[in-house]
């Protein structure tokens, strides 16, 4: 039973951190913690279909729909599912906690824009010490 458990694995973040705690072939489940006022890239993923849900907190989800971008508020227990190519970014209103759940491709992310200047530049999996 030892080979099923899984400690999962914390990714530390300029907007916060991962906590990846399903990582399979088939699909990978995160906590995304954002720390308030900070945001994720303003990004799409190619391959990469993905499903969130506030946790706790509030966070401001700018999503471009039908070629216009439009700010969603979203509170704990709102979901949303990112198909590829939306663009989408995430911003902390205040702390907050969000699950993910995905299709595995870690590294299909296109950073259209960065406040930390990781535009155009893959992410990079650094555990937590």
């Amino acid at each position: 039973m030892a080979h099923q458990t899984y400690q999962g694995k914390v990714v530390e973040k300029p907007w916060g951190y991962e906590l990846i705690w399903a990582h399979t072939p088939r699909y990978v489940g995160k906590i995304l913690h954002i720390n308030k006022g900070e945001s994720l890239s303003y990004q799409y993923h190619r391959v990469k279909d993905e499903t969130v849900r506030v946790l706790s907190g509030s966070l401001e989800l700018e999503v471009e729909l039908a070629g216009e971008r439009t700010k969603l508020m979203l509170k704990p227990g709102d979901c949303l599912h990112i198909v590829p190519g939306m663009k989408h970014r995430m911003t902390g209103l205040e702390e907050c906690d969000v699950l993910e759940v995905s299709t595995p491709e870690l590294d299909d992310v296109v950073r259209l824009e960065d406040r930390y200047g990781r535009a155009d530049t893959k992410d990079s999996y650094i555990p937590r010490k």
